[in-house]
């Protein structure tokens, strides 16, 4: 049996934050469960996959986070306490259906999980969700801890259920990766079958139904506002004149450094967890036994403008601190020393930090960059676009995924990115703008998440690009999750259907498709100059499995290669491939036979086909 299903309230058990999310969607009895995956919070859709095996429990990975959304909507319509979750950039894309759906509600609870990335440790960027609560007008739950988030879980189930709307649940990286000791709590029974009452005049959103709608909103935003104010969630600890306010894991660093400031008689922490709407009065009740107070926030100062916005109207005059050029910045994430410090420096604290241990006798650690795993597919296809295109003036729109890493050299195959899908529409628009060749890459899942429209659109304006779709049969980057591409039937699971690539791509109207084997090199090489060569939009499809993901099945059958004495150190190998399988020893290239795994690739390359599988 699946841990997180383990009915015994009271046992102690160590979770993961993402586990303790899901755990807490156990014990509040959600029954649906959608996602498109994420870092930082694909575990919890891991747990909750794998939980479905084993359960009533419904689970899917979605195409994409706007569809996981609209699904969720309808199943939490329908009564049925349902969870949504996504990292905070897929927020962006299920925005078009939260907009509405925060006019129309739900009937059973609705938590939707954003799980943003201050630092972006695997993001494109580090905005701060919490904008999304005010822009859509429902409430947002924040929780500083492990042990909190589970708790705080079902507690966002009750309350949507109150206030008829969906609640946002806002995490961190620090959080969603962080693990405690939790305890487990009752597990409420899964209502699995609800019902769906037709009511069109509430719940289709024309203009005469959604000024209604409007109205209902801006009600339940009032009856949030008075939730917020009682919330267990907002509390006030300590005594003092100087006051701080903080929110999510910032809290910790706050409570250590009082301790390490040794200043609990002198300052008063208001911990926000509830917070949109914020709650007013006990924020202006707080300011009012303040001297001075400090925000301490990640990412944008969106409670500081909030709070002094509050006193303002209140008429305070106290000095109210938070982002500034001397205090916390609105990049990246906080760390304790940091927060210590502007502790420090805010209350005019003496305080002398320990002293930084000389390490110049230290040798720096070399850099390891995040490179293309050794045999992954896409190194070869680079390789083979690369050559292919060699005389002509390139330009490489990509897109979100392992293939991203391209950007890095010897490869340098990456030109422009903004967000899940974008290579395709930008390829359309760099195509038309320029004389250059575009040569766009799209990994299979984030095709499937949003590269179609981007291909429709390229075929019906005739377009002049190629389109690279790499195809390893999984979504790899974030930990093998399925697509609507992917054979379940590797998971020994029946029941999905399986949608092909290529015929989705002939059915749209491309009328040049080339599909290749990229470890096949002289073929796929031969195959893409034709390929680049088409006047207008065509497609090539690189099908190789995931080298991970492969071995992970069993199906990894390739030999080791080693480099014999027929080699002349051209390095081509290194130079045009940079597998981190090679490393040179006394100025001799070698093969790491722990890391290779036998693609091949660049055996094929090599001038004196010195490179050979081992015996």
């Amino acid at each position: 049996m699946h841990k997180l299903l383990t009915d015994q309230p009271g046992q102690k058990m160590l979770l993961l934050g993402n586990e303790s999310i899901a755990r807490g969607g156990i014990e509040a009895g959600v029954a649906v469960t959608t996602t498109y995956p994420g870092t930082p919070s694909s575990e919890i859709s891991l747990n909750f996959f794998q939980m479905s095996q084993e359960s009533d429990l419904y689970f899917e990975y979605s195409t994409n986070e706007k569809i996981a959304l609209e699904v969720a909507s309808a199943t939490a319509n329908s009564g049925i306490r349902s969870m949504c979750i996504m990292k905070h950039v897929g927020l962006n894309v299920a925005s078009d259906a939260l907009m509405t759906l925060a006019y129309v509600g739900v009937k059973g609870g609705l938590v939707i999980v954003s799980a943003d990335d201050p630092f972006m440790f695997s993001s494109q960027n580090e905005q701060d969700n919490r904008y999304y609560g005010k822009l859509s007008g429902l409430p947002i739950l924040e929780p500083s801890s492990v042990r909190e988030v589970k708790d705080m879980v079902i507690y966002a189930f009750d309350l949507s259920e109150k206030l008829k709307e969906p609640v946002i649940l806002r995490t961190t990286t620090r959080i969603n990766h962080s693990t405690a000791v939790i305890t487990l709590g009752e597990i409420k029974k899964r209502v699995t079958k609800g019902d769906f009452t037709k009511d069109p005049f509430s719940l289709v959103t024309v203009p005469a139904v959604a000024r209604k709608l409007h109205v209902k909103l801006l009600e339940n935003i009032e009856k949030a506002e008075k939730i917020s104010e009682q919330s267990e969630y907002n509390f006030i600890r300590g005594n003092g004149n100087s006051g701080i306010i903080c929110n999510g894991v910032s809290y910790n660093y706050v409570s250590d450094a009082i301790k390490d400031l040794d200043i609990e008689d002198k300052v008063k922490v208001l911990r926000i967890g509830f917070s949109h709407p914020m709650p007013k009065a006990l924020i202006i009740d707080f300011l009012k036994g303040c001297e001075r107070v400090l925000v301490v926030e990640e990412g944008e100062p969106y409670m500081e403008e909030a709070i002094k916005a509050f006193a303002q109207e209140e008429g305070l005059t106290l000095p109210i601190s938070g982002k500034g050029k001397d205090l916390f910045p609105r990049l990246y994430e906080f760390n304790p020393a940091q927060v210590r410090q502007c502790m420090a420096e805010c209350f005019d604290i003496s305080f002398v930090p320990a002293a930084v241990p000389d390490l110049s006798d230290i040798p720096e650690i070399p850099q390891r960059p995040p490179n293309l795993c050794a045999g992954c597919s896409h190194r070869a296809t680079y390789y083979e676009i690369k050559k292919a295109a060699e005389g002509m003036d390139t330009i490489y729109p990509t897109d979100i995924g392992c293939y991203t890493l391209g950007l890095l050299p010897p490869l340098s195959m990456a030109d422009f990115l903004i967000c899940m899908g974008s290579s395709v529409g930008t390829g359309c628009g760099f195509s038309k703008a320029t004389d250059k060749k575009v040569i766009s890459f799209i990994g299979d899942s984030t095709f499937f998440h949003s590269g179609i429209p981007g291909l429709i659109n390229a075929v019906f304006n005739n377009h002049n690009f190629t389109l690279v779709i790499l195809d390893n049969g999984t979504t790899a980057m974030t930990g093998h999750q399925p697509h609507p591409g992917v054979d379940m039937k590797e998971f020994n699971l029946d029941g999905y259907g399986r949608v092909s690539i290529e015929e989705v791509v002939r059915a749209i109207g491309v009328s040049h498709v080339t599909v290749i084997k990229p470890f096949n090199v002289k073929k796929s090489l031969e195959a893409v100059k034709e390929a680049l060569n088409y006047k207008g939009f065509s497609v090539i499809i690189s099908k190789e499995m995931c080298t991970l993901y492969a071995k992970g099945l069993k199906k990894l059958k390739g030999k080791p290669f080693y480099i014999s004495e027929k080699c002349k150190n051209h390095r081509n190998c290194i130079n045009d491939l940079g597998c981190p399988a090679f490393f040179i020893e006394d100025n001799r290239i070698s093969i790491d036979s722990d890391l290779c795994v036998g693609c091949a690739v660049c055996a094929q390359i090599c001038p004196e086909r010195a490179i050979l599988p081992v015996r």
